[in-house]
């Protein structure tokens, strides 16, 4: 008879967990929006948490009876407070510069970009295509099971066993290459915004220095500004004026394979010497 609990473990780590995770995943990255997209580490929208499996309710203890010591109020313990060196004065200094003030909208900037258009084009079809693949491979996963499922009565102990450990590799194999095809796909999204990333903090130096402007903030955060000292367009401008297109590793080429040959063609790269070409391996799939 075959044996339940070893299919059971199956679909439910392989099927229904990571699968689904992979299929979702690609999906969320390639509609998130400005997800990936560069911005300052005041403004990043915090990380959602891992889901995990709801904790246990906690046990109800008994209550103490009234004339229990653990009952009574208990006065706070009496710590010890040791000694802290007194602070110097710090002598004074020149006062900083009135501040002339700027704001941008670092999302718009990323929506005019036709370079972070260019990169979310590329790689969100490369998210759908990992999509695809990994809803057809969990079918072909059913459809083993499935299989396995209907042949119990007709198969001996071994034969179970052996099919079992066939769907489990494949499960286990599968579950490799789409793994690392997916953190390709994220390190490439990296390498791309990177370059976007830095391009940009220079821009925004550029013109700021330009009009001014000593501190800029970000529009979101801004609850009232006049127009004339945003600046989220003329960013966007020099942007596409300058970077008008980022380097996207291949869809076959490892980028940290790439980053150590040290043939990466970015913008920290612009001021040093060309590297000489080395070979880069493919992604291992």
């Amino acid at each position: 008879m075959l044996r339940k609990s070893g299919i059971r473990l199956l679909a439910a780590t392989a099927l229904i967990g990571w699968g689904t995770v992979i299929v979702q995943g690609a999906h969320a990255q390639g509609s998130g929006g400005n997800a990936g997209w560069f911005v300052p580490k005041a403004a990043q929208p915090a990380a959602h948490a891992p889901q995990h499996e709801a904790a246990p309710a906690p046990v109800a203890l008994p209550a103490a009876p009234a004339d229990s010591e653990d009952a009574q109020p208990q006065n706070p313990p009496i710590l010890p407070v040791p000694p802290v060196p007194k602070a110097p004065d710090v002598p004074k200094s020149a006062p900083p510069p009135a501040p002339v003030i700027g704001v941008i909208s670092v999302p718009e900037v990323m929506r005019l970009s036709s370079a972070a258009q260019q990169a979310e084009r590329v790689l969100g079809a490369r998210r759908d295509d990992l999509a695809r693949e990994a809803q057809k491979e969990q079918a072909g996963w059913r459809d083993e099971q499935q299989k396995l499922q209907g042949q119990a009565k007709t198969m001996s102990s071994d034969q179970i066993q052996t099919s079992e450990r066939k769907l489990q590799e494949r499960v286990i194999a599968a579950q490799k290459d789409f793994r690392n095809r997916n953190r390709i796909i994220q390190e490439a999204a990296q390498v791309s915004l990177g370059q976007i990333e830095r391009e940009l903090v220079q821009i925004i130096r550029q013109l700021a220095a330009s009009r001014g402007m000593n501190l800029v903030l970000h529009r979101e955060q801004v609850a009232l500004s006049q127009e004339s000292l945003d600046i989220t367009q003329q960013v966007a401008t020099q942007l596409n004026a300058v970077l008008p297109t980022v380097f996207i590793p291949a869809a076959n080429v490892d980028p940290e394979v790439l980053a150590k040959s040290g043939t990466m063609p970015t913008t920290a790269d612009a001021d040093r010497p060309a590297a000489a070409p080395a070979s880069v391996a493919p992604a291992k799939h």
